[in-house]
């Protein structure tokens, strides 16, 4: 496989790209996204439903059920959101599990990761340099 990028793909404009996530159950897992998060189901297939589709402003989510899914501990996703202290606080008042609390990173970003209800770990960052 050679390293080396060709002509006709320097020139390729890229669409979006989305995080799929696994999730064990569906319903719980649209009760957190939608209700907790704050994000919009946008599309949905199968039924019962095994795919589903997210947005809000920017950001964009895949959740795809998987019954035997097993959350590992390695960040799925990463959202840049506008104020990280404001979204952990409601976070944390709303019961869902911190992994990593709020901190500045020397490279620019204010973070913090948290977990979904089947444990998988979104990385959560604000621009602040």
């Amino acid at each position: 496989m050679s390293s080396k990028v060709s002509n006709e793909l320097q020139t390729q404009v890229y669409g979006r790209i989305a995080a799929t996530i696994t999730v064990t159950d569906m319903n719980r897992a649209l009760e957190f996204y939608l209700g907790v998060v704050g994000l919009q189901k946008t599309f949905e297939n199968g039924d019962p439903v095994g795919f589903v589709i997210l947005n809000r402003d920017d950001a964009e989510l895949h959740l795809t059920l998987g019954k035997k899914h097993i959350a590992t501990d390695r960040n799925v996703a990463h959202l840049l959101i506008s104020n990280a202290n404001e979204f952990h606080d409601h976070l944390v008042c709303n019961g869902v599990r911190i992994i990593k609390g709020v901190r500045d990173a020397d490279y620019g970003i204010r973070g913090f990761v948290f977990a979904d209800p089947d444990g998988n770990r979104i990385d959560v960052g604000q621009i602040i340099a």
